[in-house]
């Protein structure tokens, strides 16, 4: 079975991508959040990145042509920023905890 045949990797991108695209919608009103929300939203998005970043691993680890081509796309297009696939997710990173340092500092 292809990688992508499979039901299993089909309903994974499916619900981490509308994820994904829910938080980006909401992150425009982030600066409205109260504390809570704000602390909510963050947990979320580190979910969200830890969820990508083993679908990722998984793409990598596949014997599967079109999985591998879908990793070369992903890293031409990231090298086109100067990033790779593990900057990328270490920036991400870095975000999430500056937001969290941020929230600290409001207290």
């Amino acid at each position: 079975m292809a990688f992508f045949d499979s039901d299993i990797v089909q309903e994974e991108a499916k619900r981490l991508f509308g994820d994904y695209q829910q938080l980006m919608q909401l992150g425009g009103e982030y600066g409205k959040f109260d504390r809570e929300g704000k602390k909510l939203y963050i947990e979320r998005m580190e979910d969200v990145m830890e969820r990508y970043r083993v679908f990722m691993k998984r793409f990598e680890l596949s014997e599967d042509f079109q999985a591998k081509l879908t990793v070369e796309q992903l890293r031409t297009q990231l090298g086109q920023f100067g990033l790779t696939p593990d900057t990328m997710f270490q920036q991400m990173h870095q975000t999430l905890e500056r937001m969290k340092t941020q929230l600290e500092e409001e207290d």
